[in-house]
């Protein structure tokens, strides 16, 4: 049996060569004041300051999303179609996760699993927040998972220890310019793998 990584969407869906690489935030908690909107809008924010990135950002919380998976993909919800585009759609994603009980939410598992050959040759990377440890437990999780859906995990992780602390009740961390310099290094390495799995999916399109 041959394995394939050509993404189901139409290549010209995606940006060309010298588009602005697709970068999909993805906020992974949906709980009642979750802090999940903050490191998403600022890693988002510092994506949108490069030329070579568009970034879009998307909520779980603003997205209704059935925890009961058909035996066919005939007339799925709308909310499912249209993440599942979304994700198509991405050069690279960009995954904002909490850690909750040493692991990593239910709503994103769950965001994760209505899809699969979406999220085929695509670069992920990891946002993570949490306690003592900055959720990093949630991440080495989310690597095992995304293996199996053919994906590029990234070694680089933006993570936030005592997340509280972290921002100081702004929108922005405390430590901003060590902050946005391992942002950089973050974006640059995932849109390393971005530009080389696009060319990747042309060259086996034609």
């Amino acid at each position: 049996m041959t394995s394939t990584l050509t993404h189901p969407a139409d290549p010209a869906a995606r940006s060309h060569d010298d588009d602005p690489l697709r970068l999909l935030v993805l906020v992974g908690s949906v709980r009642e004041g979750r802090f999940g909107p903050v490191p998403a809008r600022w890693i988002a924010g510092v994506a949108d300051t490069r030329p070579d990135i568009e970034a879009q950002l998307v909520d779980l919380a603003e997205i209704t999303l059935p925890v009961v998976l058909p035996e066919s993909d005939k007339n799925l919800p709308e909310s499912v179609t249209r993440l599942g585009t979304q994700i198509s759609a991405a050069d690279a994603v960009v995954v904002v996760t909490p850690v909750y009980n040493r692991g990593y939410p239910a709503s994103l598992k769950n965001a994760i699993d209505w899809f699969h050959d979406e999220w085929a040759a695509t670069p992920v990377g990891f946002v993570s927040y949490g306690g003592r440890t900055g959720g990093v437990e949630a991440v080495e999780q989310l690597r095992t998972v995304f293996v199996e859906l053919r994906t590029m995990t990234i070694r680089d992780v933006l993570s936030f220890p005592d997340f509280w602390e972290a921002f100081a009740d702004s929108d922005s961390p405390a430590d901003q310019a060590g902050s946005e310099a391992a942002a950089e290094g973050f974006l640059t390495q995932l849109t390393w793998w971005a530009r080389a799995l696009r060319a990747a999916r042309r060259t086996e399109a034609s």
